[in-house]
């Protein structure tokens, strides 16, 4: 294994999640992500239920990241309005939208029994 390559890996990676900072919906999860991590804080979470929550919160942001990906994609492949260009878009952005849904209702899950 050539550890240079190895190492460098990290940093396109690096760049890619700088990348997609300027997009605006990643920017709302990892604002959201922030406010979980400061609820959950002040809430006084289990180690199992941190373990749930950084799981949940890294695969919405893992999906949204491929949302983007694919969406740029898609842009490049077709750069013209095409039905099947849209319909994988918003087939992608669905995916996005399943766990972003999910990681709400887990979220509502370990804390609501919290609160009330």
């Amino acid at each position: 294994m050539d550890i240079r390559k190895f190492i460098r890996s990290f940093g396109y990676a690096a760049e890619g999640l700088m990348t997609a900072m300027r997009e605006q919906n990643i920017r709302f999860h990892y604002t959201s992500i922030v406010v979980v991590l400061i609820i959950g804080w002040v809430t006084g979470l289990s180690v199992l239920e941190w373990i749930i929550l950084v799981l949940v919160m890294a695969l919405v942001v893992g999906a949204e990241l491929l949302n983007t990906a694919i969406e740029r994609v898609v842009d490049l492949a077709s750069p013209e309005l095409h039905p099947l260009a849209k319909q994988a878009k918003d087939i992608a952005a669905g995916a996005v939208l399943v766990f972003a849904l999910a990681s709400v209702i887990i979220g509502m899950l370990i804390f609501f029994p919290k609160w009330f």
